[in-house]
């Protein structure tokens, strides 16, 4: 008995990872806003649904680290469903606080940017396989604003 339940977890396992799931790549990160807060990034994220139903997405985590420390993270729920057949691009938005970013000053440099790693997690419900989160790492440079950029909003 023990045998034959194995072979029928082997077998959905098997079938579950064939399954198409949706596929998601970060197009942009920038500045898009300062204020007397922080900093907010956008991300521009591309998802594909290779189903012909609307999926909904449960969540968009994040966290960006720079300097190999983390300076943000937080999640944006339910942002809305990924229509069948479809690619859709997300704005999700990543909030740091100035405090964190003047205590990296003395790995800045004179470049006036900083090396950052932003790793994403997009939940989505999925018929018959439940909750689904794909993974997505970008790596790249930003650029931090000066203080006329801090006084001008």
């Amino acid at each position: 008995m023990a045998s034959l339940m194995e072979k029928a977890k082997n077998f959905v396992t098997e079938k579950v990872a064939d399954i198409k799931k949706p596929e998601a790549d970060v197009l942009d990160f920038s500045m898009a806003d300062v204020s007397r807060d922080g900093i907010t990034y956008n991300a521009k994220v591309s998802i594909k649904n290779p189903y012909s139903q609307s999926i909904p997405i449960c969540e968009i985590s994040y966290s960006l680290k720079c300097a190999n420390r983390l300076i943000g993270s937080g999640k944006v729920p339910d942002p809305g469903s990924l229509p069948g057949n479809e690619s859709i691009v997300l704005d999700v938005p990543v909030k740091v606080p100035h405090d964190v970013l003047m205590s990296l000053m003395k790995d800045i440099g004179a470049d006036w940017d900083i090396d950052y790693e932003l790793e994403l997690g997009l939940t989505f419900d999925l018929p018959i396989v439940g909750n689904f989160t794909i993974p997505i790492t970008n790596k790249g440079q930003i650029k931090l604003p000066s203080l006329s950029d801090l006084w001008t909003k």
